[in-house]
């Protein structure tokens, strides 16, 4: 053997250094700190899914909340439209046909058109099947068929999307 072969008490401490306690406290302290890593970053994907179900919430409440001023708003009109087409239901004969009623028309239609535009829809009802959802039955009328039909309609309904915003009041025969 050779002086280089033999080992010497300083090339064994350069070798237990290298092997021994601080190589393990590298070790140690590299997987804390990938731990840490892994924490922090599983901390920071849930935080940014928070974010995104807040923004996502928010958006819906911000739609909800629009609708229902909408609907609000459309509501308290709806008098006015039936006051109109009750008043077109009884002119007088002598009035039909003249500018005035013409204009009194022409209000009728541009307010259904509004209301269109906004998304309002009229219920249908005459001889329709009777639907609680969407009709509110003021009589019952024996009827020759067992299915529950909308004979009359006594006041106009409205949805507004999948929303009602006011049930059609029917009579209903059955």
């Amino acid at each position: 053997m050779t002086k280089q072969d033999i080992p010497t008490d300083d090339n064994q401490d350069e070798q237990m250094d290298m092997d021994g306690p601080m190589a393990a406290e590298q070790t140690s302290d590299t997987s804390a700190l990938e731990d840490q890593i892994a924490q922090l970053t599983a901390a920071l994907q849930r935080e940014r899914a928070d974010a995104t179900n807040i923004r996502r919430r928010h958006d819906e409440q911000i739609a909800s909340l629009s609708t229902s001023a909408k609907a609000s708003v459309i509501k308290a009109l709806l008098p006015v439209i039936d006051n109109f087409e009750r008043s077109l239901k009884h002119v007088p004969e002598d009035l039909q046909g003249i500018d005035y009623m013409k204009g009194i028309e022409g209000i009728v239609k541009q307010f259904e058109k509004v209301l269109a535009d906004l998304g309002v829809e009229r219920i249908k009802t005459v001889g329709e099947p009777f639907d609680p959802h969407l009709h509110e039955a003021v009589s019952m009328e024996e009827g020759d068929s067992g299915e529950e039909t909308v004979s009359e309609e006594l006041q106009s309904g409205y949805t507004l999307g999948d929303d009602v915003i006011r049930h059609a009041m029917v009579r209903v025969k059955g």
